[in-house]
């Protein structure tokens, strides 16, 4: 999935970017006051998306790879 989309669909479901970290970025779900850390490469793997999705407790995206 390319990042910014991921960014796209975080921000849809609540969460907000919170710091740059060295080689990524971190976000917060504003809801519940969750962290992730996001990598900043262009293509993010799906299994690292699940990940970040299941970290801020939100659904994962439909349809993208």
């Amino acid at each position: 999935m390319k990042r910014r989309d991921l960014e796209k669909h975080l921000k849809q479901h609540g969460c907000a970017f919170a710091h740059h970290g060295g080689s990524h970025d971190h976000w917060v779900n504003l809801n519940n006051k969750k962290f992730a850390t996001v990598p900043r490469h262009r293509e993010i793997p799906a299994g690292t998306v699940t990940a970040i999705c299941r970290e801020l407790t939100i659904p994962k995206p439909q349809g993208k790879k």
